[in-house]
């Protein structure tokens, strides 16, 4: 998964300097920033390790009630396994490929917490700016920051629960991110700035603070501050109007019927058509495989930011809920799992999670065509798989680093099939 690419290069800056190249034949005279990641072997990981990693995938996709997903593990010292696994939803016998785009659900939060670090970093805007100075009708919130509703500390409640029916039934619907985030405003909050609650309407309220500060859309400043330094060419926050994930082709999303008592695992719903304001700043973005396992690289290094530049974002990460194990914390846009930086969660049709090692660059993408079971379905998966994935040998000439994860992918395994909501045919 080879990373090159400018670190503090801007959209518009990018534009102008290929612009004048072009015309003039001259060189840009403004030093650029690059990012190498750590060297990543050119090869396949060896067969043991990917028929566990196979089992694993085919588990979960029943598991979540599924038909297909796409995984990408990068494992620098031994080989790489990035694949579609299963089928297209919707009854379609189209088999899932690697090069499909998908909606990465709440790895959006990395991206909005990216673009206010690099507004703060650049002098443009302030962390500790309370965000009724940029966002109207939430004056009560006059002791929460700008910092506070990245790092989740605000206690701000989340829109999932009253907005799901409104998702699943009209996913063409254009959401105002203020009226989204509303339903979790209108919820009792808990405890600010010293303990961390999961909150997709702080998110939202990020993204609009951020638009006004600008007076560019999240969609600009994702392009601006993420997408394009980073050259994702294939990942965006895509407008209001709903479609399905570009660029083409499309993985399929769906979600399950429910019935008493459950779920209806032979007749998915195909969803893949929505507008990106259900998640806006928090879930709404868009990518592929191989897009999403370079960004969070990069983004758990800290790759859009000079190196050692304060205050730190994974500096002070908060448990991720009460009594979690003391290796599961969160702040920053990320869960901090073991030494994995990344996030997990789903959208209508798709659950998704990627995490990375900054010190090693070893890496785990995946994405479920089916939301039903949740973003902990994906997350649990991903686990699983870097559990699996941790142990590969080094190749040839290589020497594996000392790396390894709190958890086994025993652990993991058994909590899909605990969570599990659809389950494998009967023999016959």
């Amino acid at each position: 998964m080879p990373l090159l690419s400018s670190r503090r290069a801007r959209a518009a800056l990018g534009g102008a300097v290929a612009l004048a190249i072009a015309l003039t034949g001259c060189s840009a005279s403004e030093p650029e920033f690059t990012y190498t990641p750590p060297a990543q072997v050119d090869g396949k990981l060896p067969d043991d390790v990917t028929a566990q990693l196979q089992s694993a995938v085919d588990n979960a996709i029943v598991a979540s009630g599924s038909t297909g997903a796409i995984v990408g593990v990068w494992v620098p010292w031994s080989g790489q396994w990035v694949t579609g696994v299963g089928t297209q939803s919707g009854g379609e016998s189209e088999k899932v490929t690697a090069d499909m785009s998908f909606r990465v659900a709440d790895v959006t939060r990395l991206m909005t917490c990216d673009v206010l670090y690099g507004m703060a970093d650049a002098g443009e805007i302030e962390l500790d700016t309370p965000v009724p100075d940029y966002v109207s009708g939430v004056s009560d919130m006059d002791d929460i920051t700008l910092l506070d509703l990245c790092n989740g500390t605000s206690g701000i409640a989340s829109s999932e629960g009253a907005a799901k029916p409104y998702w699943l039934n009209t996913p063409e619907r254009e959401w105002a991110p203020l009226r989204l985030a509303s339903l979790g405003l209108g919820v009792e909050r808990g405890p600010a700035h010293t303990t961390y609650k999961d909150s997709d309407a702080g998110y939202m309220l990020l993204g609009l603070a951020l638009e006004r500060a600008t007076g560019k859309t999240a969609s600009e400043l994702i392009a601006e501050y993420v997408t394009t330094p980073l050259a994702l060419a294939s990942t965006s926050l895509p407008a209001a109007t709903a479609s399905a994930p570009k660029p083409g082709p499309a993985l399929q999303g769906s979600y399950l019927p429910a019935v008493e008592g459950g779920y209806d695992c032979t007749a998915p719903i195909d969803i893949t058509k929505s507008s990106s304001s259900l998640g806006f700043t928090d879930s709404g973005a868009v990518s592929t495989i191989s897009d999403l396992g370079r960004y969070v690289q990069a983004t758990a290094r800290q790759a859009l930011r000079e190196e050692g530049a304060e205050p730190a974002r994974f500096g002070s990460p908060l448990p991720a809920y009460d009594k979690a194990p003391s290796w599961y914390q969160a702040t920053g846009g990320a869960l901090m799992v073991g030494s994995l930086i990344g996030q997990q969660g789903w959208v209508p049709g798709y659950a998704t999670a990627a995490y990375s090692d900054p010190a090693t660059g070893f890496t785990v993408a995946v994405t479920l065509n089916g939301s039903s079971g949740g973003g902990a379905m994906a997350g649990y998966l991903s686990w699983q798989l870097a559990a699996i994935a941790s142990k590969a040998p080094a190749a040839e000439g290589q020497t594996a680093p000392e790396f390894g994860l709190p958890f086994t992918a025993e652990q993991y395994g058994d909590a899909i099939a605990k969570a599990a909501i659809c389950s494998p045919p009967a023999a016959e």
